[in-house]
């Protein structure tokens, strides 16, 4: 079964790397360029996806504010949501995890370990 993942990032090399890595995969990948955008891409898709990974430093909303408007809302508790962005100080990690993120990936990212960790966190087990 193919997952279905929402890429929030503000970088458009870095939503096109996931958009190939996602795609090779068989994963279906919307993307979205900040957390405004990535909550209408959310409310306007057929069906929830299976995952979110969302950037933290993006404009006009980042990511700890898109987890808080995300998980605000009772139709989306259950959709884990993978932070990747550069930043690694535990103290975000803690802060992200606090607002309802899953996990945390640090960029650059391997393709291979993003889709292993995204079948775990969906509930697909191994890739």
């Amino acid at each position: 079964m193919s997952l279905s993942i929402l890429a929030v990032d503000d970088s458009r090399t870095i939503r096109d790397m996931l958009r190939l890595a996602l795609t090779q995969a068989g994963f279906e990948a919307t993307t979205a360029e900040d957390g405004v955008d990535g909550l209408e891409t959310l409310k306007d898709m057929s069906e929830q996806p299976d995952a979110i990974i969302t950037d933290i430093n993006m404009p006009r909303m980042d990511g700890f504010g898109f987890i808080d408007a995300v998980r605000a809302q009772d139709t989306y508790q259950a959709i884990p949501i993978l932070v990747l962005s550069t930043e690694s100080a535990d103290e975000l990690k803690s802060r992200a995890r606090t607002a309802g993120a899953t996990g945390w990936i640090v960029k650059p990212f391997d393709p291979s370990k993003l889709i292993r960790a995204l079948n775990m966190v969906a509930g697909k087990g191994a890739a």
